[in-house]
């Protein structure tokens, strides 16, 4: 229920202080200082979301340029997080992804390669031999292929949501934590936008949402609904009695692509496990239901692949971690005023379960928005209004099962 109480006035609203709405928070008060606020449901810190945990990808390989011409600039928008905060926020361990030579899911090696070397982003393909030689943590099928990232690695996911919150703080800018928004809707004026919350209403010139699967909730009051699919995720912590061999140091981040589920694991970050999971695997729920117990069938199928795939990696499970993932229909990313319904002082951002890695860039992206009007980064790939959020009958591909593999990255693994 929301709380009577005089209108607080910002420039700039933030809704939602996850991995996005911290970064957004984090840049604009660069620029404004005491004139943003961020609003945040929960408690600084909570695991309900999809942005905290120890560590997520970051990472340059994708098959689409739209993803490509951003990479360079996650990274740099996490240094300059680092060099603001003193703090060590990525750590470079490369990045191995692995599929069966035989089977159709290595035309995601193919596409990566076409895609990259256009963009002209550094990669290796590797044998099987290679793979061995080099990674020699991983007992393999003989046509296993890999491809190869020197520069991926780990970004601190918690801490760098915490990095961003805290230095925006120095900055001047507000945090309300458990701060639910119950409805938003124009001033009078018609310029400034209301933000009613349990805490009170706030009214600003600009509002961000980053509010991830809480976003439907949000605009709800605005007469909005997006075709989004939150999900349950999960990853599991496994104590590896060869812990020397899976330090960051000395093993890499990676992914396995099979034809019925895309692993990933990650070396030791933040406690004394390995990390191991499947992406968009879970069941559609509803973002309240969240923490919730793990799936048990799904820790089996992960602790299996390490039997048969990682060995050494087996240990006792450290525990068992669930998140939320918020997919749009083509797993692409949603960053876009609402100027078609009539809202062009509203911004939002969807991160469709795979954006941690572009955390603080969209933040940066978004404060632009919010100041200037316009960003020089290219975002028109992520805007609302394309076929796959006002198509009902799109069908959704949240797998990436539709990439399409050019030639020349066949012919270059079919050389493996």
């Amino acid at each position: 229920m929301e709380t009577p109480s005089e209108v607080r006035d910002f420039e700039y609203i933030v809704v939602g202080c996850g991995g996005i709405g911290s970064a957004a928070v984090y840049w604009l008060s660069k620029r404004v200082g005491k004139g943003v606020v961020g609003l945040e449901r929960f408690q600084l810190g909570h695991d309900h979301g999809g942005s905290q945990d120890h560590a997520r990808f970051i990472r340059t390989d994708y098959a689409d340029e739209c993803y490509l011409k951003l990479v360079r600039h996650a990274y740099t928008a996490f240094e300059e997080l680092e060099r603001d905060s003193g703090l060590k926020l990525i750590h470079t361990t490369g990045k191995l992804l692995m599929a069966r030579k035989s089977e159709s899911r290595s035309k995601l090696l193919a596409a990566f390669y076409s895609a990259m070397s256009r963009e002209n982003l550094d990669f290796e393909l590797l044998s099987n031999d290679e793979i061995k030689r080099r990674f020699p943590q991983f007992k393999l099928p003989s046509d296993v292929i890999g491809f190869y990232t020197k520069d991926a690695g780990v970004v601190e996911a918690a801490n760098s949501n915490a990095a961003h919150i805290q230095t925006a703080r120095r900055n001047g800018a507000t945090i309300e934590e458990n701060c639910r928004v119950v409805r938003m809707e124009k001033d009078r004026d018609g310029i400034h936008v209301l933000v009613h919350t349990n805490k009170g209403v706030f009214r600003g010139r600009r509002v961000v949402i980053a509010a991830g699967g809480w976003t439907n909730q949000v605009v709800e009051s605005l007469n909005m609904k997006l075709p989004i699919t939150i999900t349950q995720e999960q990853h599991t912590y496994v104590a590896t009695p060869n812990i020397k061999d899976f330090t960051k140091e000395n093993s890499p981040c990676w992914q396995y692509n099979s034809p019925d589920y895309f692993y990933y694991g990650f070396p030791i970050h933040g406690n004394t496990g390995i990390k191991v999971g499947i992406t968009a695997s879970g069941k559609e729920i509803h973002p309240d239901s969240i923490p919730c117990e793990p799936d048990h069938k799904r820790v089996k199928i992960c602790m299996d692949f390490l039997k048969t795939h990682v060995p050494k990696a087996v240990g006792p499970i450290l525990y068992t971690k669930t998140c939320l993932y918020d997919l749009t229909p083509d797993r692409k990313y949603i960053i876009d005023t609402l100027k078609q319904q009539g809202y062009p002082q509203i911004t939002l951002c969807c991160g469709a379960g795979h954006a941690y890695k572009f955390a603080s860039l969209f933040g940066k992206i978004l404060s632009e928005i919010a100041i200037d009007g316009s960003t020089h980064y290219p975002i028109k790939s992520f805007q609302l209004d394309r076929e796959a959020l006002t198509n009902p009958n799109f069908k959704p591909d949240h797998h990436f099962e539709n990439i399409t593999a050019p030639a020349e990255g066949l012919r270059a693994i079919s050389k493996l």
